[in-house]
C-alpha cells in the first residue's frame, strides 16, 4: 500500500476538482469554496487514507457532494459559464472566421451547461479530464455502463443541437 501525502497526491487535485466543482454549479466563486471545503474534508479524514484505492476518485466524490449540496441550496440559480471569457487560438487573421469560430465555441459551451448534472459530469471528467470510465463510476457512484450511456447521450444531445443551430442559426 503505498504511502498518501497532502501535499504530493491530493493538493496537486486542485484543479481539476475546480474544474470538477464549475462544471457542476456554473459559479466561479462556488467552485473555489467548494475545493477548500474538499481539501478540508480530505485532511480531516488522512487517518482513512490508508484504506483507500484512490484518493483520486475519493477527494472527486466529495467535491462532486459538496457542488450537489451546494447547488441544491442555492436553487440552481447560477449563471451560466459562456459568460466567461472564451480564449479561442489565434489560427486565422480573418477577423470573420474568428467570430464564428468564437461563436461556435460558445455554443458548445452553453450546451454542456444545459446538459442534465449526470450527463454533464460524465462528460466533463471524461473528455475534459481524461478519466477512465472506471473511475467516473467510482466518483459518481454508478456502473460503468450508466457511464458510459451518459456520456452517449451528452455527445449526442451536443451534437444534435450543435448540428441544429449551426445549420439554422438560432
Amino acid at each position: 500500500m503505498k504511502n498518501i501525502s497532502f501535499r504530493n497526491d491530493v493538493l496537486p487535485l486542485k484543479d481539476v476538482l475546480y474544474r470538477l466543482a464549475l462544471r457542476i454549479t456554473l459559479s466561479h466563486e462556488e467552485a473555489q469554496d467548494i475545493v477548500q471545503d474538499t481539501l478540508i474534508k480530505v485532511w480531516n479524514k488522512r487517518d482513512d487514507w490508508q484504506s483507500l484505492d484512490n484518493i483520486e476518485a475519493y477527494s472527486m466524490t466529495i467535491c462532486r457532494n459538496l457542488a450537489l449540496d451546494a447547488l441544491k441550496k442555492k436553487g440552481n440559480n447560477n449563471e451560466s459559464l459562456e459568460q466567461e471569457q472564451i480564449d479561442t487560438p489565434d489560427r486565422t487573421s480573418n477577423p470573420h472566421e474568428l467570430m464564428i469560430q468564437k461563436d461556435r465555441i460558445e455554443m458548445v459551451r452553453r450546451l454542456v451547461n444545459q446538459l442534465p448534472e449526470k450527463q454533464r459530469s460524465c462528460m466533463q471528467l471524461r473528455d475534459f479530464e481524461g478519466k477512465a470510465y472506471k473511475d467516473i463510476a467510482q466518483i459518481l457512484g454508478i456502473t460503468e455502463e450508466q457511464v458510459k450511456v451518459n456520456i452517449f447521450r451528452a455527445r449526442q444531445t451536443i451534437k444534435q443541437q450543435f448540428s441544429k443551430a449551426d445549420n439554422y442559426g438560432l
